[in-house]
């Protein structure tokens, strides 16, 4: 998330423990953790680098993404008497209080906690069972983003208007707040991934 490592870059174990000031077994064992969560790629004879989307993968994600959270809302919304939204309000307010910190990490980490407490507010089991895969391509992508456009008064704005949307109870708005937050969004980096592979070119 801070740009130090890349998107499809190899992880070099001895420079990464030296920093780290770990020893290469811990390290080893870390990254193999990483690996099982799908944030680290191992490739035989070649070692590890850092997981990357493909522009299909993206807009896979971004789709099922859409669906899932729409799961998740439904279920929020056909409790009337508003309990389940009191919960989401209650992940929306942490994140809220740190949606403008300069630290990175705390913005990324309170956002896909937003976005798991979406699910969490469903009180959906089967959708809490699956968040550890989709947390991982999340943070993939979201590293990609930062990588390559890095911009929090968007994000904040999308966020802003997902929570109007979910307090206005209207599911058509909801939608649409969802779908610009991530199909447009992903359909929006991948224009700008293509304009800059063409300049590249050029």
């Amino acid at each position: 998330m801070l740009g130090t490592l890349v998107p499809g870059e190899k992880i070099t174990e001895v420079g990464l423990a030296s920093q780290l000031g770990v020893s290469r077994p811990t390290l080893r064992e870390a990254l193999n953790q990483l690996a099982r969560e799908g944030l680290l790629v191992q490739e035989p004879y070649r070692g590890m680098r850092v997981a990357e989307l493909s522009a299909g993968e993206h807009l896979d994600l971004a789709h099922t993404r859409h669906a899932v959270d729409m799961l998740a809302v439904d279920s929020i919304l056909a409790v009337p008497d508003g309990q389940r939204m009191a919960a989401l309000d209650e992940y929306w307010e942490e994140f809220a209080a740190v949606e403008r910190d300069p630290d990175p990490l705390i913005r990324h980490e309170a956002h896909v906690a937003f976005h798991r407490g979406i699910w969490e507010a469903s009180e959906n089991q089967v959708l809490l069972r699956l968040w550890p895969v989709i947390e991982a391509h999340i943070t993939i992508a979201l590293a990609q983003d930062q990588a390559i456009r890095s911009d929090p008064n968007r994000a904040l704005t999308q966020h802003h208007a997902l929570m109007d949307a979910l307090h206005s109870r209207d599911r058509d708005a909801v939608d649409r707040a969802f779908r610009e937050h991530t199909i447009r969004s992903a359909e929006e980096l991948l224009e700008i991934m293509a304009a800059q592979s063409t300049a590249v070119a050029v």
